[in-house]
């Protein structure tokens, strides 16, 4: 292990590391949010408004982090969350994900914002998810729908919260757009980051030429970094439950929607024949303001039905995933730190913080006093004063 690995103990040591390797429109991409940052914060203070109620003289020998999820058994109960552009902030950050979370046992879900072909990344992954956000027209839906079939994806999640795009002030403040305008200011972040230089962005167009983003459409779309191009943001806004069914319809592998928040959503994804349903803020990154998934968890999960309900947001310790999980999901999925972690090291440095975070799981399930995840539960748990 790394002079730099052995000094990580936690994920939140990840994020550090990465503010000092990344220029900072990069590192402002990743770690903001939108507008006040309000949900963002309110991701971090639900998990804090809960504590435990151990059992004790609980023979917890044979504990076991595993999990299953659509039949499927993991090595933990989290997987590796999607997160746009990841190869901006790490070399070939993608596949450095999925090929870490395919040796360590656990999912990993690709985003349609990406810098690198599905088809390559399910090459590394096989049983890589994808995670889609909807181009604004019937056809291109369908298209990219039978192109992320023949890629090989098993799982496509649709996103559903991104009606317009957000206020993300923090991205303007920092010199952050999609594309990257070529400027003095980007060029001198560039310079004054030279592990990042030549680690990832010289790197990336020597052997791979200018990334482009490949996976918002069937088609290829715009360079990331480019003066006069624009990013096709196909709006969204004209979008409806009968674009789901229409999916549904068409694609034959397990279907999920994220970017759930109320209970009546999660019925309607239930009764257009989803399979499961990520109840999520988007990182805090859409609504600024939007509640915490794991304030509305529990509402969601008692009337789940047969579909699996997952949740992302604010998840930086074991006891967070021990929480949402006696709370009522079924699996969570954790984001920025795994995207900190491959800046920082690439898949040796996300192998580290999977190795954190299950450890955390494990030795918090024996210190709880349960053996397995299904004893999991709101009793497990008190409300603390906020």
């Amino acid at each position: 292990m790394s002079r730099t690995l052995r000094s990580i103990l936690a994920l939140d040591d990840f994020e550090h590391a990465a503010r000092r390797r990344l220029p900072r429109p990069v590192f402002a991409y990743v770690s903001g949010a939108v507008e006040t940052n309000a949900s963002w914060r309110d991701n971090r203070a639900a998990f804090a408004e809960w504590g435990f109620v151990p059992r004790a003289l609980v023979d917890v020998s044979k504990r076991s982090t595993r999990a299953t999820l659509f039949g499927r058994e993991y090595a933990q109960p989290f997987g590796i969350a999607p997160m746009g552009i990841v190869a901006l902030s790490a070399y070939r950050g993608d596949v450095v994900l999925a090929t870490a979370a395919g040796r360590a046992r656990i999912p990993m879900a690709m985003s349609g914002s990406s810098l690198i072909p599905l088809e390559e990344v399910a090459r590394a992954n096989p049983d890589a998810w994808f995670q889609a956000y909807l181009p604004g027209d019937d056809a291109r839906i369908a298209a990219l729908v039978d192109r992320v079939a023949r890629g090989g994806f098993g799982t496509l999640v649709v996103t559903i919260d991104v009606a317009v795009l957000s206020n993300r002030e923090n991205n303007i403040r920092a010199g952050f757009s999609t594309p990257l305008r070529p400027t003095l200011r980007l060029a001198w972040d560039g310079i004054t980051h030279p592990r990042w230089l030549f680690g990832n962005a010289l790197r990336t167009l020597a052997r791979h030429g200018m990334p482009h983003f490949e996976n918002n459409f069937a088609e290829r779309g715009a360079p990331i970094l480019s003066r006069h191009v624009e990013r096709d943001l196909t709006g969204r806004a004209h979008l409806h439950w009968g674009h789901l069914e229409r999916i549904r319809k068409q694609w034959k592998g397990r279907l999920v929607v994220k970017g759930v928040a109320h209970p009546e959503d999660a019925r309607i994804a239930r009764e257009s024949g989803v399979d499961g349903v990520i109840v999520s803020n988007h990182g805090g990154r859409q609504l600024d303001g939007t509640v915490s998934g794991l304030r509305t968890l529990p509402a969601i999960a008692a009337a789940k039905g047969a579909m699996a309900v997952m949740m992302d947001g604010g998840i930086r310790r074991g006891t967070d995933v021990l929480k949402a999980l006696a709370l009522g999901a079924d699996f969570v999925w954790v984001g920025r730190p795994f995207n900190y972690a491959a800046a920082v090291a690439g898949e040796a440095g996300v192998a580290h913080a999977i190795a954190i975070l299950g450890g955390e799981v494990e030795r918090d399930m024996a210190l709880l006093g349960v053996n397995t995840l299904a004893e999991l539960g709101p009793e497990r748990l008190m409300r603390l004063a906020p």
